[in-house]
């Protein structure tokens, strides 16, 4: 019979026709073709390993080629693995792990999406009631008389898994049901055997009724009957504990009679490694196509069920070829337990995804290990060498600037012609030959710091007789830098990351696709004059960011460059690695009663609407309550006007005038826009508090004469750049002389502000001694230590 064990068998065969002829399993006339009356099977080979294609009840679909198309999945099934439901103790299930994924099935369900479920468990649920049934049995006389210390060590016989299954399924199926009512589900329950497929009349009937409970809105359960197969092959069991059967091979059979969108394998692993998972080395793969089963070992099964990862594989394989998308993933896992199937539904990077569209560049996985690799190359360097680099690459953007700028046109175009961009992130989009030449000046400048930065020397000290340390700066390891809209950034991260002998990932916008692809290209000829062109690599490969940020064996720090949306949503997706950044840019300029008209007409308007977008803008203008009702204030309010400023007025502010501006809605606002709110405040004291009460710690600047009233207000306020006379557009990395910086960070540990070349340094500890253990510096050694500052060499 074609039960669970026949399944496994069959994928395990090295060649699936004769081994099913000659076991009687698989009558050539037992599937027939869509239209015909009988077939004759087909095999079809992958890497040498050949898979049956069994004819189905419609042409096979196509399945999906990226993990982003998961989403469109209609139809899924999901089969739960016997270490998935079953406990750790192997008797009973895992109840929480269990309502997890009812939760989940239910809430994918009400998506309007159509769930099944392939399960094991029964025979688990009954060897736990039966167990408990045997204790009670023990008559009281052979309690006693077995004694008290020996009722306690009293075992259990072996109890046979045919009577396991037949005791625990109702309790399995009446779990379900409880849990399903929750959700205001239905579920209903399909017990299957070997008979159910191979007589042609049965398969159409279980087809039937399993597209009538989906037509239903019903969740169908499907199970091998357990309580009347065949006794397990010798030794096939894991030490006669318990005998569970493998689903793998149903649910991959199910999934293509059904015509399913996807099937989800949850076990008890994370998803296919490419060496045994308990290896050191082991890494999970990500992606897994036809033919690379040959460059896999295959690791022990499960510690209760009996197919192993090689029969999932098989299984996934076939159901590939049928046209079923198939996920193998983590069930037990408690970090990815609670959402594994949605997020797998969602596209995220869960388990390892089966595709027969091999991509044709590097993997992201791949593209972080080379920019490792050759980011530590180019972190030997002489320094000339990396400075080289970076001249070249502003050579390269002058002498290449009608090609980048044809490429520019193309982004802007369609960038117009889709209609999704506003003014301000088309304004960054855009590229000239002024931004062009700009970057160039600002690359030289970063190529002449570049001289003096990985390497450098900070500190000496002389522990002890003949053991000197030294601190010298290092680089920080694999920079991702995700930016939107402005393909400038490319060429200066990408300088930056040379001058500091970083690797360097870089995720830019759709809608630079074109721009940023001729910048990387130059930036990789560049590298290539010594031999580091994988330093720097661009993602161009279907990745959501939030599979980015999940890498933390591979990327070191994250650096996002856009909207205060994109800055928050990074910093809540990474997972262990660092973001560098702010999350949102609230500047503020307080007008002091001292402050001087001109300048701060000047000052107010540059913050405000030299470019409303960025992120060191002017959002709330703080007013002395001395200045309203003046001529200074009304000249403020009438160059806001020309400028088609939008003013929302704060609540004191409001409270001042009987018809005021619209009362804001936030005083923490971020408008990004040609809008502000202006606010009255008593004096300095109180411009600070509603600073750190309302600000981002961005930039925040005070315009006045009186200079006791600034350094006071520079001292106090606690953001990452503050300014005096000054619009708060400084606060930027090229302004400042950095030559470009990678962004602006609002962090109080390792760099604050715009974050340049040393932004992207940490330290190392070099100690070079003569043989000293630290039992020499014990209270009886014969050494001590001196602790000695010694001087620093000049930066030249």
């Amino acid at each position: 019979m074609l039960c669970k064990m026949g399944l496994i068998n069959h994928f395990r065969a090295a060649t699936f026709n004769s081994t099913l002829s000659k076991a009687g399993l698989w009558p050539t006339k037992c599937w027939p073709t869509y239209g015909s009356a009988s077939y004759k099977p087909l095999a079809r080979h992958w890497s040498n390993v050949p898979f049956l294609t069994i004819p189905l009840r419609r042409t096979p679909g196509k399945p999906f080629a990226h993990r982003s198309e998961l989403k469109q999945a209609k139809r899924v099934v999901v089969k739960l693995g016997s270490a998935v439901v079953t406990r750790g103790d192997e008797c009973g299930l895992a109840l929480g792990r269990l309502a997890s994924i009812v939760e989940q099935v239910s809430v994918l369900q009400n998506q309007g999406r159509e769930m099944m479920i392939v399960t094991s468990g029964a025979v688990a649920f009954g060897k736990q009631r039966l167990r408990h049934e045997i204790l009670l049995s023990q008559s009281v006389r052979q309690a006693l008389h077995s004694g008290q210390n020996q009722l306690k060590d009293m075992t259990v016989p072996v109890l046979e898994a045919r009577a396991c299954a037949a005791a625990g399924q109702s309790g399995l199926m009446a779990l379900y049901e409880a849990m399903f009512t929750q959700y205001s589900i239905c579920a209903a329950q399909i017990l299957v055997t070997n008979l159910d497929f191979h007589d042609e009349q049965k398969r159409r009937n279980l087809s039937s009724t399993l597209h009538e409970l989906l037509r239903m809105n019903i969740v169908p359960i499907i199970n091998t009957n357990d309580a009347v197969v065949p006794p397990p092959e010798p030794n096939s069991d894991l030490q006669g504990v318990i005998s569970v059967k493998d689903n793998d091979s149903l649910a991959a059979r199910l999934a293509v009679e059904m015509r399913a969108d996807m099937l989800i394998i949850l076990s008890d692993v994370e998803g296919l490694f490419d060496s045994p998972p308990g290896l050191d080395d082991a890494k999970l793969i990500d992606t897994f196509y036809p033919g690379d089963q040959q460059s896999i070992t295959f690791g022990t099964k499960s510690r209760v069920g009996l197919g192993g990862m090689e029969a999932k594989v098989k299984a996934a394989l076939w159901a590939l070829q049928g046209g079923t998308s198939v996920v193998i993933a983590s069930g037990t896992h408690p970090k990815v337990t609670g959402h594994v199937i949605t997020d797998i539904v969602e596209g995220k990077k869960v388990g390892t995804f089966f595709s027969e569209v091999k991509p044709a560049g590097p993997t992201i996985e791949q593209q972080a290990e080379m920019a490792r690799t050759d980011g530590r190359i180019m972190a030997s360097l002489q320094p000339d060498q990396r400075a080289n680099i970076i001249h070249r690459l502003a050579d390269l953007l002058t002498d290449n600037r009608e090609e980048i700028l044809k490429a520019n046109k193309r982004d802007m175009e369609k960038a117009v012609a889709l209609g999704r961009l506003s003014q301000p992130l088309l304004k960054r989009l855009s590229l000239t030959t002024a931004k062009l030449n700009s970057l160039a000046i600002g690359l030289r400048q970063i190529a002449a710091s570049a001289q003096d930065s990985v390497g450098r020397l900070i500190r000496r000290t002389r522990v002890a007789k003949g053991l000197d340390l030294e601190q010298i700066t290092v680089p920080i390891g694999v920079l991702l830098v995700i930016f939107e809209s402005r393909p400038d950034c490319l060429p200066q991260v990408s300088a930056l990351a040379i001058a500091s002998g970083n690797g360097l990932l870089l995720k830019g916008g759709k809608e630079a696709t074109h721009s940023n692809h001729i910048l990387h290209h130059l930036t990789q000829e560049a590298l290539s004059i010594h031999g580091v062109k994988d330093a720097v690599h661009l993602v161009s490969t279907r990745e959501e960011v939030e599979d980015l940020c999940r890498l933390d064996k591979l990327i070191d720090l994250i650096i996002p460059r856009g909207s205060s949306q994109l800055v928050r949503d990074i910093q809540k997706a990474s997972k262990g690695i660092p973001v560098l950044g702010h999350s949102e840019g609230i500047c503020h300029v307080y007008l002091d009663s001292n402050a001087n008209l001109e300048k701060a007409i000047k000052i107010v308007r540059d913050s405000k609407c030299d470019y409303p977008a960025a992120c060191n803008a002017l959002e709330t203008l703080l007013v002395h309550r001395d200045l309203l009702r003046t001529p200074f204030f009304d000249q403020i309010i009438d160059m806001l006007r020309v400028e088609q400023v939008k003013v929302h007025a704060g609540p004191k502010f409001a409270s001042y005038l009987t018809f005021s501006p619209s009362e804001v809605k936030s005083l923490r606002l971020e408008y990004g826009d040609l809008e502000c709110c202006i606010e009255v405040v008593d004096n300095v004291q109180d411009a600070i508090r509603h600073i750190h009460k309302y600000g981002s710690s961005h930039t925040d600047a005070i315009v006045t004469e009186n200079e006791e009233t600034a350094e006071y207000f520079m001292q106090h306020v606690d953001s990452a750049c503050v300014f005096w006379n000054a619009s708060t557009r400084f606060s930027d990395g090229y302004r400042f002389g950095l030559g470009a910086e990678v962004g602006i960070s609002t962090a109080r540990i390792h760099a604050r502000g715009p974050v340049g070349l040393e932004g992207l340094l940490t330290t190392k500890w070099l100690l070079r001694g003569e043989g000293q253990a630290v039992c020499d510096f014990a209270e009886q050694g014969s050494m001590s230590y001196i602790h000695e500052n010694l001087p620093v060499p000049n930066r030249t």
